[in-house]
Formats: C-alpha cells, sequence, structure tokens
C-alpha cells in the first residue's frame, strides 16, 4: 500500500494535498529529535507551558475564519458550522488549562515520622497522537492539549484527509513561541507505517480517534512494547423516546443528532426506540423536520448537510440501507427537491448522499449493529422500557445513549442500566470538557476530558524521602 498523502475535496473531488508520506526512516529521525525536545521542555513550568497554549488560541481565533473555509475544503462539513468548532476548540482548552494544576499536582501520602512522601505525575515523554478528520480541532485538543501542559514533547499525526489542518496548528505553535521540536507533525496515510511508528522506543504513549478497527490495528502494534494507549473510538448510539416525551422537540434534536455533519460523528445518533404509543406522530415529527435541511455545496450559507468524506463512504451506507430494505425496513425519507442528488448537477460529482429515514427496522439489518457513519435514521417501535433497554444494550459499541422524557427521576434509573460512557436524558450528541469522555466495550479505552483526561500523559512516581537526622 502506497504511503503517499492525496487528500480529495469531497464535494468537488479537487486534489487539495498531494505529497509523499512520512516514511518510517524519517519517523525515527522525528522521534529521536522529539525525545531531546523533551528533556528541556519538562523542565519548563506548568506557567509558561499555559502561556504558549494561551497564545495559541489568540493566533487561531483570529485566523478562525480563514481556517474554517479551509477545513470546509478538506473534509465538506458545511461553512456555517465550521467556525463553531475552532469556538469549542478554545473552551475545551480554556478548561483544560484551568485544571492543570490541580490535575498534576503531587498526592500526598500518609504522614510518618522523619519522612516526606508523596506520588508525582510525572510527564511520560514523547506521545503519538493520531488525529480524526470529522472534527480535526475539537479531538486532537483533547490530547494535544493536556500533553503539552503535563510537559510532554508530541508528535501529531492529523488525518491525512485534513494534512493541512496539521501543518496550520504546527505553523501557529512555532509562532507562539513552543521551542523547537515539542510538537512536529508527521502525514502517515498507510496503515501499517503507522502501526511500525508507534512502536518506536522513544514514542513513550499514543493516542488515537478513530475507528475502532484502527484502534484495535494500534492496542495490538504496541501492545508488545507495553506502553499507554489511549483510544477514542466509534459508536452505534441509541436513543429512546419514551411514550411521555414531547415529540416534536425531540425530533428536532435526534434529526440534528443523526444528520449533523453528514451522520459523521462518533456520537451521532445511529438508531433511535419510540415507545409504541408515539411512534407514528414522531415518524410524522421527523418528516417534517427533514423538510427543512438542504443538502448542498458546503460552501454556501444555506447548506446544513455537506457531503460525506469518500466514495467508500457512499458504498458502506448504501450498502446499509440496502441491506436494511431487502429484510424489510421502509424507506420513510420525506419529500425534499435538495434531496434529490441525481437530478442536482451542482452536486452530482462529490459525495452527496440524502439524509433517510427508515422505519420497520429490527436487529437483523446492519445499520442497528454496526456504525453507519452517515446520515440515515433508522426507527425502531418498542412496547416498553424493558424492550428498548435491552436493545440499547444489544451492541458491540458503548459510546453514548439517551433517554427523552418527562420524568427525569424514572429517566435516572433507565440511564443508569444503559452500557455506556457517557449517558444523557434529554440531550444528545454533547461531550462536556469538565466530564470524561469514555467509550466502553469497542468504543474505546482510556479517558479523554475532564480532570482525568491527564491521566493518559502522566507517569505516577512515588517519593518516599528520609530526613538527614540519623
Amino acid at each position: 500500500m502506497s504511503n503517499q498523502i492525496r487528500t480529495i475535496c469531497p464535494s468537488t473531488h479537487r486534489v487539495i494535498f498531494d505529497q509523499p508520506g512520512t516514511s518510517l526512516e524519517e519517523a525515527i529521525k522525528v522521534a529521536a529529535a522529539s525525545k531531546q525536545a523533551f528533556e528541556s521542555y519538562r523542565t519548563t513550568s506548568l506557567e509558561d507551558r499555559k502561556s504558549i497554549v494561551k497564545r495559541v488560541l489568540d493566533i487561531i481565533e483570529q485566523r478562525r475564519d480563514d481556517l474554517a473555509r479551509e477545513l470546509t475544503a478538506q473534509m465538506g462539513r458545511p461553512i456555517r458550522y465550521c467556525a463553531s468548532e475552532i469556538n469549542t476548540m478554545r473552551l475545551r482548552a480554556e478548561y483544560l488549562m484551568d485544571i492543570a494544576e490541580e490535575s498534576l499536582s503531587d498526592l500526598p501520602g500518609r504522614p510518618e515520622a522523619g519522612f516526606r512522601r508523596m506520588v508525582k505525575r510525572v510527564p511520560v515523554g514523547p506521545v503519538l497522537i493520531a488525529g480524526a478528520w470529522n472534527y480535526p480541532y475539537l479531538t486532537t485538543v483533547n490530547a494535544l492539549v493536556p500533553a503539552l501542559l503535563a510537559g510532554n514533547s508530541v508528535i501529531l499525526r492529523p488525518s491525512p484527509q485534513t494534512p493541512l489542518f496539521g501543518n496550520r496548528l504546527l505553523e501557529v505553535f512555532t509562532e507562539a513561541g513552543l521551542p523547537s521540536q515539542v510538537l512536529q507533525v508527521i502525514h502517515i496515510g498507510n496503515l501499517d507505517v503507522l502501526d511500525q511508528v508507534a512502536q518506536i522506543p522513544e514514542i513513550q504513549s499514543v493516542s488515537f480517534t478513530g475507528s475502532t478497527a484502527g484502534g484495535i490495528r494500534l492496542r495490538e502494534a504496541t501492545a508488545k512494547h507495553i506502553k499507554p494507549v489511549n483510544l477514542e473510538l466509534g459508536g452505534n448510539d441509541p436513543a429512546y423516546v419514551r411514550s411521555d416525551a414531547d415529540v416534536k422537540h425531540v425530533a428536532e434534536q435526534l434529526v440534528d443528532g443523526a444528520v449533523f455533519n453528514s451522520g459523521q460523528s462518533c456520537c451521532s445518533i445511529e438508531r433511535v426506540y419510540v415507545h409504541e404509543k408515539i411512534y407514528d406522530d414522531f415518524v410524522c415529527a421527523v418528516q417534517e423536520e427533514l423538510k427543512s435541511y438542504k443538502l448542498g455545496d458546503p460552501q454556501e450559507e444555506s447548506t446544513t448537510t455537506g457531503p460525506v468524506i469518500s466514495t467508500q463512504a457512499m458504498e458502506k451506507i448504501a450498502a446499509h440501507v440496502k441491506d436494511a430494505i431487502a429484510k424489510g425496513a421502509v424507506n420513510s425519507t420525506p419529500q425534499n427537491p435538495s434531496f434529490e442528488v441525481a437530478s442536482n448537477s451542482q452536486i452530482q460529482k462529490g459525495n452527496f448522499v440524502s439524509p433517510v429515514v427508515l422505519t420497520n427496522v429490527n436487529h437483523t439489518m446492519a445499520t442497528m449493529k454496526e456504525e453507519t457513519f452517515g446520515p440515515v435514521m433508522p426507527i425502531m417501535k418498542v412496547s416498553s422500557d424493558e424492550e428498548a433497554i435491552t436493545l440499547m444494550n444489544d451492541s458491540d459499541y458503548g459510546l453514548t445513549a439517551s433517554v427523552w422524557t418527562k420524568d427525569i427521576t424514572h429517566g435516572e434509573k433507565l440511564i443508569d442500566r444503559i452500557e455506556a460512557g457517557t449517558v444523557f436524558i434529554n440531550r444528545c450528541d454533547y461531550p462536556s470538557p469538565d466530564l470524561a469522555w469514555t467509550g466502553w466495550k469497542t468504543s474505546g479505552l482510556g479517558c479523554t476530558l475532564g480532570p482525568r483526561g491527564y491521566d493518559g500523559f502522566v507517569k505516577l512516581k512515588s517519593y518516599h524521602i528520609k530526613d538527614g537526622s540519623a
């Protein structure tokens, strides 16, 4: 497999970036330089590190609109939404800076006469961060800011679909005064090469955001080296709409959760269970909501839904829809002129997939069991809370799940039983910077965000210091 990085604009199929990827030999040199840079950077104060990150955020803020346009061209999210990712990135980074001192502070041991005893949280060394294309700023900041504030050096491998993001990040950190080689960027398209890079001895920790299959590969590649691996992986996230829910409001929220970013979010709503008492009304409300969506050119401000990332993604989505219909599902997508991709010459040449509503679905269908990662919203009728919870847990994934109800007390009892790292009542698709972002089952390993988000970038070191007396 070639290691050439060739980035294709998903809306126009224009080549945006085309260059050879970093070879293993080059990556070995990068890792050596990272190790050397770490030895001096680790001695800088936390305040100095925070000052650099603050300057980075200010520079990015100044260039936000240009960065947003560049991001839209690389991954296809409508321009009306791209700047908000950069805004949210800043909020996350600022929160991580606010908690850095406490999250990195020493842990005192029990008092013992004649001794000082403590556990220190010390940096691990060079960290490899392999980011995702669907939210490159947001997913990278989860690891990059804690890693740097903890005193580590970082080797960043941006997704081959958003390579320019990585280059821009290196530019702004350099401009902000980060010492040379503390942050380096490598471009790798071949997963075999990435696996080999993760095994380079100088690299002490790996943070990966991407598919479950990619995460499993990296974990296996690094297992014999016993180095920590933090994995943010995929999902097949469910929602349950109870019979007492506000149908119109919930339909609006879940359509957004399923279709935003063309359904290309790890925590997108991928399956919906609705109590039979309100099922028909809910389906009608979903259809009505989708009539207001516009599939089209992501560079136009009026567009709400852009292309999916690749022709391979289109094929997978189409296969899931075809499989569902072959097994008895009904295509209940409403009429919407912008969804008629075949008749729209402006968007025929891109990777455009219309939002799809599927009814009469069940768990024999791939879209109910696997990650579709596209704007598909399957809706299944259930007769009870018990049936809903059983079906929600019938999954290899466990990233997020939501329950929609007016009865909060009962809702809490239900979410206690759901097998997922993040559970919501009357909310979905929302990682909060102060709460742990962690996947259960095949949705991840380790944690980012919240105070525990620093744990993957430090080692514990116990100190027993006896005083000088005999």
